[in-house]
C-alpha cells in the first residue's frame, strides 16, 4: 500500500515526547530569566553609580550615592548633605529606579562619595537581592573609583 501521512498513534507519541521535554525545560528557562533580570538590574545600578563618578569629575565636586528607597538610589552633589541631582532617569524626588523588570531590593555597606578625581571615599558595596529567589548580585566600588558587578 502506498499511503502518505502519519497514523494517530505516531502523532500521539510525538506529542507525548514534546510534552515531556517541555516539562523538563520550563523550570530551567524560568531560572535563567530570573538570573538574567537580576544581572541586568545590577548592570543598570553600576551604570548609575558610574554616572555619579562622571558627575564628580566633570563638575569638579564630590558626589554622594545614597539609597533613596528599597528599589532606588539618589545622587547628591556637594556631599551626602548636598543638593539632590536631577537629570535624565530621575523622578521628581531625584531617585533613580534600579530596575523595571523586578522588585529587586538594594542594600549598601555605606554611602559612596566620589571625589573630583573620581576616587571613592569610602569604598563600598551595593547588593541587589531578588526577594523571591533570594539570589544576589553585588556592585562593588573600589577606592580607586572602579565600579564592577560581581
Amino acid at each position: 500500500m502506498n499511503t502518505r501521512g502519519f497514523a494517530l498513534t505516531e502523532l500521539m507519541v510525538v506529542l507525548a515526547i514534546a510534552g515531556a521535554l517541555a516539562t523538563l525545560v520550563v523550570p530551567t528557562l524560568s531560572s535563567f530569566a530570573s538570573t538574567a533580570a537580576l544581572q541586568a538590574a545590577a548592570r543598570q545600578l553600576a551604570t548609575s553609580v558610574n554616572l555619579a563618578r562622571q558627575l564628580a569629575i566633570s563638575r569638579n565636586t564630590v558626589v554622594c550615592v545614597e539609597i533613596a528607597s528599597a528599589t532606588s538610589i539618589r545622587l547628591r552633589t556637594g556631599g551626602c548633605g548636598g543638593a539632590v541631582w536631577m537629570g535624565p532617569g530621575t523622578d521628581s524626588a531625584g531617585a533613580i529606579k534600579v530596575s523595571d523588570s523586578g522588585p529587586f531590593q538594594i542594600s549598601a555597606t555605606a554611602n559612596v562619595v566620589f571625589t573630583s578625581f573620581g576616587a571613592a571615599t569610602p569604598a563600598g558595596t551595593f547588593t541587589l537581592t531578588n526577594p523571591t529567589s533570594h539570589a544576589t548580585r553585588s556592585v562593588v566600588v573600589a577606592a580607586t573609583g572602579r565600579v564592577s558587578v560581581r
